[in-house]
């Protein structure tokens, strides 16, 4: 049961992972995601970058369910959710950034496309890519905007992943 204020914004945060809406996380939205972002930048599963993206979405769901998957079904409750997300994670935002980071370090490349070395993309490309990850398009450009903390106009792995892990850790 959702009880604090905290717990009832973690709550929320919990449709942004289960991708299909059917009531739990589970791998399938991890790698549903990745297949998304791949047809979204057309870039092809058996690319490197592509194998990237799914090696980095099934190394986030393993650090997801071994934080949040209780009772060791394959399938992260809402209430799983939040109570890992209380206990495990709520006062150790790092921890989540970190499982986290090669998912994130993945999509910034399959969003990036042109190979630029710095691994930053552009306040657009994010934006696409948040909204293939379930961010309302009408939230999406003003959140990748926010995610540019230094405003050239780029947004690179450390203010994403700091960003993403204050989102679904902190309660502000």
């Amino acid at each position: 049961m959702v009880t604090s204020e905290y717990e009832r914004r973690i709550a929320a945060r919990f449709a942004t992972f289960d991708q299909d809406g059917n009531g739990y996380i589970d791998r399938e939205d991890f790698s549903g995601a990745a297949k998304a972002l791949l047809a979204e930048f057309d870039t092809r599963a058996r690319s490197d970058k592509g194998q990237a993206l799914y090696g980095g979405a099934e190394a986030f769901w393993q650090g997801m369910a071994g934080i949040a998957d209780r009772d060791g079904d394959q399938r992260i409750t809402r209430e799983e959710f939040v109570n890992g997300a209380v206990k495990r994670l709520r006062d150790t935002p790092d921890r989540f950034a970190e499982i986290a980071r090669p998912f994130l370090h993945a999509v910034l490349a399959v969003a990036g496309g042109d190979g630029d070395s710095d691994g930053a993309v552009g306040v657009e490309e994010t934006a696409r890519a948040l909204k293939v990850l379930g961010v309302p398009e009408e939230l999406a450009g003003s959140a990748a905007a926010a995610l540019d903390t230094d405003g050239d106009g780029r947004i690179g792995e450390e203010e994403i992943v700091g960003a993403f892990a204050r989102y679904f850790t902190v309660p502000e």
